[in-house]
């Protein structure tokens, strides 16, 4: 089977780390250039943890050295920082998995929510990274947008059932994440003494993530508008995400039965007769979802972790699927229990 070089961009976070952890143990992919804002390193003294695992010298990023070393690269850069570089890669001919969420919405609604984009180009041309609903588009992508982790676990739970959705009442989506979702810098309210023992929503009915739910429910709808209310928590877990969903249904189904037969050939999404936890998807790319239904209320639980299904074990499986390989080689399946 063909070998890819690959190149990660943004090391330092720790989506660029589960990459690092990922590629290494790849048996397709070879980790040929690794780059962070300042460089001058190597693997083993940004993580100690690397000792004897891996070396390689950390470079400050360079679109033109990774094209000659590599012809795929992940970019774990924040957004507006990884529009530049997606667009010096793709004009040099390498293909880009983007974990930031430059190219993931449509340009109003990013302009909307983040920031004037610079590369409308190739935003017009980027794919949603979702294979279990745009697997065939990956196939043939250039550029694949990684979705965001609270999307990703809100609608792998909410699109099967968008043909059942009473459109007429809202959707209310109550949210839940460790503390890695919210990146490496710390906060004040990422410091251990807010975080420990304490839970707290943030950004509700205002989050970036809630525009991105809504646009993708009405891709795969074909134009259905949904009233998405979306509240995001932090929990005292340093990964690991819940999405408990509550909407209204306007046909009488087994959702259980439904979604086991929905998601039959998928290989990362696991269907449970009981309600699923966080730490039963902890290290892996697993979803695991629960449904249930009381008359016409529909209750949806949706797990996954966050910093891998959520974020960079999903970006591989975009690359696998783009370089034509199984999706599921070298993506970590065995959970982190007890």
């Amino acid at each position: 089977m063909k070998k890819i070089d690959v190149a990660i961009v943004g090391a330092s976070g720790f989506t660029g780390l589960e990459l690092i952890k990922i590629i290494i143990n790849h048996p397709n992919f070879r980790l040929k250039y690794v780059a962070n804002s300042e460089g001058g390193m190597s693997l083993s003294e940004l993580y100690p943890a690397l000792k004897s695992v891996v070396d390689i010298d950390i470079k400050k990023g360079d679109a033109k050295e990774i094209a000659k070393c590599a012809s795929l690269a992940f970019l774990a850069l924040p957004h507006k920082s990884a529009m530049g570089f997606a667009k010096e890669l793709l004009d040099l001919g390498v293909k880009v998995v983007d974990l930031s969420a430059d190219y993931r919405l449509e340009l109003e609604t990013y302009e909307r929510y983040y920031c004037t984009h610079q590369d409308k180009e190739h935003l017009s041309r980027a794919v949603y990274g979702l294979p279990e609903f745009f697997r065939d588009d990956i196939k043939r992508a250039k550029l694949v947008a990684n979705p965001g982790c609270y999307p990703t676990a809100t609608l792998l739970g909410l699109l099967p059932f968008c043909k059942y959705i009473d459109e007429s009442y809202p959707i209310f989506i109550d949210a839940k994440s460790g503390v890695s979702g919210a990146g490496k810098k710390c906060s004040d309210k990422t410091h251990f003494v807010f975080i420990d023992e304490n839970v707290s929503a943030y950004n509700p009915l205002s989050h970036r993530h809630e525009p991105e739910i809504k646009e993708k429910m009405k891709i795969i709808s074909k134009g259905v508008e949904y009233d998405i209310n979306f509240v995001p928590h932090l929990l005292p877990l340093i990964r690991g995400e819940m999405c408990d969903i509550y909407c209204k249904l306007k046909e009488d189904i087994d959702p259980l039965e439904y979604l086991k037969e929905f998601y039959k050939d998928e290989k990362f999404i696991r269907v449970f007769d009981k309600p699923v936890t966080i730490k039963g998807v902890g290290g892996t790319n697993f979803c695991d979802i629960f449904a249930k239904k009381s008359n016409s209320n529909l209750y949806i639980c949706s797990t996954i972790d966050n910093i891998l299904k959520g974020s960079s074990s999903a970006a591989v499986v975009n690359a696998n699927i783009m370089s034509g390989f199984e999706e599921d080689l070298g993506i970590p399946t065995i959970a982190y229990v007890p």
